[in-house]
Formats: C-alpha cells, structure tokens, sequence
C-alpha cells in the first residue's frame, strides 16, 4: 500500500469540530459574597469559573447556572429577569445595578458579587429592606384629597400634567440609588434617601393630589430632606435611567417658594 507523506510544516484545512473545540470555552471566574447569619461563621467570597459559552448574557444567568449546577445554597432574589420587579438588585464590580440587566460582557476580568453596600443582610446576596420600606411607608405613597370624588367620573388630568409625572412613576424601588449614596450610608435612620424622596415628589407632583402643603411639611426637617448634596452618584446608577437628585432639588425648591 502506498504512504503518502505530508512536508513537516504544512497545514491541513481543519474541520468543523475541530474548529469548534478550539472555541467552545470561555472561561470566566464570578468572586460571589457569601454569608449565613445562622452558622456563626464570618463572611466570605466563593468563587466560581463558568463558561460563557454555556451561559445566558446576563449576571443574573450566572447566578443561576452557579446556583443549578454547582452551589444550591447560594441564596439571591429574582423575579422577572427583565428590569421590572427590582428583586435582584445588588452591587457588580463595584457598582450597584440589577443582575438582569447588567452584561457579563460589561464586566471586565473577575465579576466580584456583593450584596447592596450598607444594608443588613439576611443571606448571601439578599439585603433586609424592612427599613426601607418602612421609610417608604412614611411618605404615604397614595393620592390624598379632601374633595368629593366627581360623580361616576375619575379624578382626571391633561396631558401636560400627566407628563409632570415622566421620570418618577417609573421608579421600580430596587434601591440602587440609596444605596449608593454615601449620606444615607452615614444617616439612614433619619435620611430618607433618593428612592424614597423620588417617591414623594411623584405625588407631590401629581395635580390629582390635594395634600401639597402636608406632604412638603412631613419632609421639612435637616435630615429628612437636606442631607442630600448632589453628587449624583443615585443618577448614575439608577437602571431605570432616572434622576433622584433632580427630584430632591424640586422639593427643595417647593420649600423655599413656600417659605418666602
């Protein structure tokens, strides 16, 4: 039979799966927070290496595929894996966001998962949100009037006073912004924060709303309101694209146009 020789540096067309071996990883290492009040033990990072090829796009697929396939016990919130719910806020590479939404592609070399900074945690990557929501609660986030209902009608607005409310209905309280904010690291038993003011000028704005002057004399006091210095830091990080920071400033407006 006859041998057929090939030169020692000649190339060969290579097929498909070999072309597709080459390419299949593309490993990627997610440094997560780890911590389990009930153990007594102090808190740690797991690491983990997954291959994107075998994962979705976002962070919070690849927690899931960590949770599914390697760590059971790793515990994080997530609803509706499109931006809507905020359940699955936490900070990525040192900035807060939520993992639904935020590319792996974005993060460069070693993804460090932490949950939001200066909460309490109640495991792993979930935050205690009872006081924020608390601080929520006390701004009464529901239209408030003293006039009678028109009857059989709606309490309506025109188009120009529905657009007032552009910008701050869509606020999804998933606490990036608050969070990310160093005043209400220092003061957030007495700050209410970017979310929550946000919030409050929402029906402070809103023309159906008939309680202005009790609304503005609830946040008229040194902490509640002024501890805000606007360094931005809620606009950058808000996933929603919206400006805490501007809101606040309109508050402060309000009380100022009141008291002169």
């Amino acid at each position: 039979m006859a041998e057929f020789f090939l030169p020692k540096n000649s190339k060969i067309k290579k097929g498909k799966a070999h072309a597709a071996a080459e390419t299949a990883a593309r490993p990627k290492k997610f440094k997560v927070y780890r911590y389990d009040p009930d153990s007594g033990e102090n808190p740690r990072y797991d690491t983990y290496e997954l291959d994107l090829e075998q994962t979705g796009p976002m962070v919070l697929d690849a927690l899931i595929k960590i949770k599914s396939e390697q760590d059971p016990t790793l515990t994080f919130r997530r609803s509706c894996r499109e931006g809507i719910c905020g359940s699955c806020s936490m900070n990525m590479n040192g900035k807060n966001g939520l993992a639904c939404t935020t590319s792996i592609e974005d993060l460069k070399g070693e993804v460090r998962i932490t949950p939001l900074p200066h909460m309490d945690v109640v495991k792993d990557l979930v935050p205690d949100f009872t006081h924020f929501y608390a601080q929520y609660a006390s701004i009464e986030p529901w239209l408030k009037t003293a006039t009678p209902t028109p009857s059989g009608k709606e309490r309506l607005q025109s188009p120009e006073d529905r657009a007032k409310l552009d910008g701050l209905y869509e606020c999804i309280l998933c606490a990036c912004c608050s969070t990310s904010c160093p005043s209400y690291w220092w003061n957030a038993d007495k700050f209410l924060g970017p979310a929550i003011l946000l919030q409050a000028y929402r029906f402070i704005a809103d023309s159906r709303d008939e309680m202005t002057g009790e609304r503005l004399d609830q946040l008229e006091d040194p902490f509640r309101l002024y501890r805000c210095h606007t360094i931005m830091n809620c606009a950058n990080v808000c996933p929603k694209g919206l400006n805490p920071a501007k809101a606040i400033a309109e508050i402060k407006k309000l009380e100022m146009e009141r008291a002169v």
